[in-house]
C-alpha cells in the first residue's frame, strides 16, 4: 500500500475505502471485505449514521480510521468527537475532519481551533478539513498558524479542482478526493476512459483512479460487494502513460461539479 507523508511527520495510505449511504446494519461487513482486500483506510462521517457498524468492523486491526465534524457541532466539536469515538469503539482517531466550512454559521474558524486541541490531547492524531476553499483555508491558517494536513474535497475527471490542487500543494496539505469515480455512469463511458480502460486491459474505474494516483492525490471510492471493491484496488498497480493523463486531463469542466457548492453549504 502506497502511504503519503502528512505535513505533521504521520503518513496516510494513498487509497482508502469510502463509506458514504452504507448503512450502519451492511457496513462491518463491508468494511471487513475491505480490510481482506488490502484497504488501510476506511472513511465514514457523523452525519452518515453508520460509525458503529464502522467501529466493528474495524475491531481490532490495523487502520487509519478517518471521520468527521457535522456542520451543526462547530461549536461543540469536542462532545461530538466523544460521540463518535464512543460509536467506533475507539479512543483516537487518525484523521479528524471539519466535513464542510458552513460560512454563513461563520464557526468553522471556532471549531479548528478545537480540533487543535482535540489533537493536542490525542483524541485525533491529525487534523484537517472537507470541502474548504482557499478562502477558508486562508482564515484557518491565519486565525492559528495550523495548516489542515487533508482538505478532502469532491474531484473527478469532469471536475479537477485545479486551482485548489496548487494552493494544496503550496501550502503542503494532502489533496484526498471524494466521488473520484464522479459517482460513476456517464463518466466510465466517455471514449476517451474507454479507449485508455482497453489499451491496458483494465477497467474504466482502475482508470480514473489511477489518473487520481498519479497526481499524487487520495482517493477513497466507495464500494459495497467484493468485485467493485477488487477492481478500484487493483488501480493501485495501473501506471498510465503522459498521452493518457493528457487525454483524462483534457476532460475537465468548469460545470462540473455534482456536489454541493461549499459557499452555499
Amino acid at each position: 500500500m502506497t502511504m503519503l507523508t502528512l505535513n505533521d511527520g504521520r503518513s496516510m495510505p494513498r487509497m482508502g475505502l469510502g463509506t458514504y449511504q452504507i448503512p450502519d446494519s451492511q457496513v462491518a461487513l463491508v468494511v471487513r471485505r475491505g480490510l481482506d482486500t488490502g484497504y488501510g483506510l476506511v472513511d465514514t462521517a457523523a452525519i452518515y449514521g453508520n460509525e458503529r457498524g464502522v467501529g466493528d468492523g474495524l475491531r481490532d486491526a490495523d487502520v487509519f480510521l478517518t471521520t468527521k465534524l457535522w456542520n451543526d457541532r462547530h461549536r461543540d466539536a469536542e462532545a461530538a468527537l466523544d460521540e463518535s469515538l464512543a460509536l467506533l469503539g475507539v479512543e483516537a482517531v487518525d484523521l479528524y475532519l471539519i466535513h464542510w466550512p458552513v460560512p454563513a454559521e461563520d464557526a468553522y474558524v471556532e471549531a479548528w481551533r478545537s480540533l487543535i486541541g482535540l489533537r493536542e490531547v490525542g483524541k485525533a492524531k491529525s487534523i484537517g478539513v472537507s470541502n474548504f476553499l482557499p478562502e477558508h483555508l486562508d482564515r484557518i491558517i491565519e486565525a492559528t498558524g495550523v495548516v489542515p494536513a487533508v482538505n478532502q474535497i469532491e474531484l473527478h475527471p469532469r471536475f479537477q479542482q485545479r486551482e485548489a490542487r496548487a494552493y494544496h500543494e503550496a501550502k503542503g496539505i494532502v489533496t484526498q478526493s471524494w466521488s473520484p469515480l464522479g459517482r460513476g455512469g456517464d463518466l466510465l463511458q466517455l471514449p476517451e476512459i474507454v479507449r485508455i480502460a482497453e489499451k491496458h486491459g483494465r477497467s474504466a474505474a482502475q482508470v480514473v483512479l489511477a489518473w487520481h494516483l498519479a497526481h499524487g492525490l487520495s482517493v477513497i471510492p466507495k464500494a459495497a460487494d467484493a468485485a467493485h471493491m477488487a477492481d478500484n484496488f487493483a488501480a493501485s498497480d495501473l501506471r498510465l502513460d503522459d498521452e493518457d493523463i493528457a487525454a483524462i486531463d483534457a476532460l475537465d469542466d468548469a460545470d462540473g461539479r455534482i456536489g454541493p457548492d461549499p459557499r452555499e453549504m
